[in-house]
């Protein structure tokens, strides 16, 4: 069986960062590929600097230059926008995979307010990667609590994707310093280019 991670965000706009927790999820977690599902609308995120959907989906396409990491329109194609909706659709369309959801420390923060966060938890195994500042509080919060008894030991991080969930485990991991709000404030993303050029 196929060991997919999938990494859903606006990606407005794809960049270093992105991949660069990709790769390592490729080479921590023993996955086979990772999917990039970009969102048509981040229900948490407002839409007054959110590039179109199809720019987004081109620009990451651009970013991602690895052939195991996929960028793909599936949120669209599925017409989901929340993260447990999507599960709820994809996990019956692809029997043979073994997925993992990817997020930083700083959705394991949040993740609290998702819709049907608990489902997710129990829908499949997630891997949590570092993220300074947020790290200790992401640890200490309300989803790293009540799912404290299915953390897996970082050692065992290349067993999570064959894990009956709730499982999750958190990596430890150089900081990149890659970040979308950053390149929006400070330069302007050229989709055609695939490069982001300061004004």
């Amino acid at each position: 069986m196929r060991r997919i991670g999938l990494l859903g965000g606006s990606f407005n706009p794809a960049h270093d960062g992105h991949r660069y927790i990709s790769l390592e999820a490729l080479k921590r977690l023993g996955l086979d590929q990772v999917w990039w599902l970009v969102s048509p609308q981040n229900p948490l995120k407002g839409t007054a600097d959110m590039a179109p959907f199809r720019q987004r989906l081109r620009f990451a396409r651009t970013a991602a230059q690895h052939p195991r990491i996929i960028v793909t329109d599936v949120e669209q194609r599925l017409g989901t926008v929340y993260t447990v909706d999507t599960l709820r659709r994809l996990l019956p369309r692809f029997p043979e995979c073994r997925f993992v959801w990817l997020m930083g420390a700083d959705n394991l923060i949040q993740i609290g307010s998702w819709k049907g966060w608990r489902e997710i938890f129990v829908s499949v195994p997630i891997a949590v990667f570092a993220r300074p500042p947020y790290s200790s509080l992401a640890l200490v919060g309300k989803a790293a609590r009540v799912f404290a008894s299915a953390r897996l030991p970082e050692a065992r991080a290349t067993q999570v994707a064959t894990m009956r969930p709730p499982a999750w485990v958190y990596l430890h991991m150089r900081p990149h310093p890659g970040s979308a709000t950053r390149i929006r404030q400070h330069g302007r993303v050229d989709a055609a280019q695939g490069a982001v050029s300061r004004r």
